[in-house]
């Protein structure tokens, strides 16, 4: 395992984030458990929670395997979507922030989280009460550092100036979907996490199961079992991006999951994607990408199997109008 700087925080952090999202749904506590054995077994120090996964039961689960080892990981939660049935239960208010922290804690048993994310904009709340709410939080040393997930970039760049103008603790890192037919992120969100120095940990890198080509001869997953990601993956586009994607890895010799994760892992904004699964044996398979280097030429053939989402102001690059002489 490699391990490379989480932004400009100074830690380490291992290549590959550990998404939990199965845990207590898909994966009993006895699978979870071992699909985290086997993941520290190769070096992986960084685990990838929510608040509202499984109604906490994820939480609860990696807390108890956690317990005795917590310092040896890094260890991020999130906040906004409903959990416990209250009117208020929801959302970035100040009130459902710290609540929900404190209930995280519990579940995970320790005294802090490394990185608290605002797992989604929220239209109905003051950006600068959210991000000061969550630094009082890092005041308190509940929380180490701020993430922001689902965010678009001009809501990340937002709140990057509330907490400079404020002296907020800073936003460290951002969580975008990002995969080989979900592309968006491509467009604003790394450029601007590449320019301030934002860690980036991608999610959904497989597409849902998508891009393993299963959903193309009838197997199972959450594209047939959640409306969604039947929703977030309904565009038809994708099917033929998966049939040609299928066609390149069995060509190459890749197994499908580790060549779609290869192709997040090598972004250059990119610093660790997350890695889920329901078994070890889907874990195994989609960690094949740490065996896949893939150079310039060989990312870009890949990228020719999908849409290229336009520029961000519909402009060529500075280099091609040098190039034509302006």
């Amino acid at each position: 395992m490699k391990y490379v700087q989480f932004g400009s925080t100074g830690l380490e952090i291992s290549e590959i984030c550990l998404g939990t999202m199965t845990f207590g749904n898909e994966a009993d506590e006895a699978v979870s458990f071992s699909i985290m054995d086997y993941a520290a077994s190769l070096g992986i120090n960084f685990f990838d929670c929510a608040h509202n996964y499984n109604k906490g039961l994820t939480e609860e689960i990696v807390g108890r395997w956690l317990k005795g080892r917590r310092d040896e990981f890094i260890l991020a939660t999130k906040v906004f979507f409903p959990y416990g049935g209250g009117r208020n239960d929801q959302g970035l208010s100040r009130r459902n922030i710290l609540a929900s922290l404190e209930r995280s804690l519990r579940r995970l048993q320790t005294d802090y989280v490394d990185i608290l994310y605002l797992h989604h904009w929220d239209e109905n709340c003051s950006l600068e009460s959210s991000l000061a709410a969550v630094n009082t939080l890092v005041e308190q040393g509940k929380v180490h550092y701020l993430g922001i997930s689902n965010f678009s970039a001009w809501q990340v760049a937002t709140a990057m100036g509330i907490t400079r103008i404020k002296s907020f603790a800073p936003v460290s890192c951002i969580q975008p979907m990002y995969s080989l037919v979900k592309r968006q992120a491509e467009v604003e969100l790394l450029p601007l996490a590449e320019y301030e120095r934002l860690a980036v940990f991608p999610y959904n890198v497989i597409g849902a199961g998508l891009l393993t080509g299963k959903y193309l001869t009838g197997g199972s997953g959450r594209l047939k079992e959640a409306e969604m990601y039947r929703q977030r993956y309904a565009n038809p586009q994708y099917e033929d991006v998966t049939r040609r994607f299928i066609a390149y890895a069995s060509q190459k010799g890749y197994s499908p999951a580790a060549l779609a994760a290869a192709w997040v892992k090598s972004h250059p904004s990119v610093s660790a994607p997350i890695i889920g699964a329901r078994t070890i044996e889907q874990l195994q398979d989609t960690l094949g990408c740490l065996d896949i280097v893939l150079d310039p030429e060989e990312r870009a053939a890949l990228s020719a199997l999908s849409p290229e989402p336009p520029h961000a102001t519909d402009r060529e690059p500075l280099a091609a109008m040098k190039s034509r002489g302006w």
